[in-house]
């Protein structure tokens, strides 16, 4: 099989940050992909799928109820590598469109207090896989460390 896109990136020299993973048209129209990357692959611990797990219902559902941005979220969801989140969002952007946006959505999660939205059995398929203090801490960290600190490298995917 051909390898896929997202397997040819430099994983080994991959930074934290947000990068532009794919652009697809759908319907006459843009949906960028973006690659969320919190941990550095194969560098440090992969994130822990209780916090994943809750990161994803909290940035989801900010995202979608977000009042500039809510019409553009196609999808928020974690990575298979447990390394960070895929969003896809309409329109033809750039990483430096979304740093606001992200900031905004991973300073909600380090600060967020009251029950995780959809984390019931009725609402999700595994509502008991939630670890909210650890994705508070996963969450400032990637805030403090990378959002609030953006260089070319946690923009730009290596050469």
């Amino acid at each position: 099989m051909k390898k896929i896109a997202s397997f040819t990136i430099d994983h080994i020299r991959l930074s934290r940050g947000i990068f532009v993973s794919r652009k697809d048209e759908v319907g006459g129209e843009v949906v960028t992909t973006f690659d969320i990357r919190m941990k550095e692959p194969n560098r440090e611990p992969a994130l822990g799928q209780g916090a994943l797990h809750t990161i994803e219902h909290l940035a989801a559902t900010f995202l979608r109820n977000h009042p500039i941005w809510a019409d553009k979220v196609v999808y928020w969801g974690p990575m298979g590598c447990l390394t960070g989140n895929y969003l896809l969002l309409k329109g033809d952007l750039t990483s430096t469109d979304i740093v606001p946006l992200m900031q905004e959505t991973f300073r909600l999660i380090a600060n967020y207090e009251g029950e995780i939205p959809g984390a019931t059995a009725r609402d999700c398929g595994n509502y008991l896989l939630q670890d909210l203090p650890m994705a508070k801490w996963e969450a400032a960290k990637y805030l403090h460390e990378v959002l609030e600190q953006m260089e070319e490298h946690n923009l730009v995917y290596p050469a």
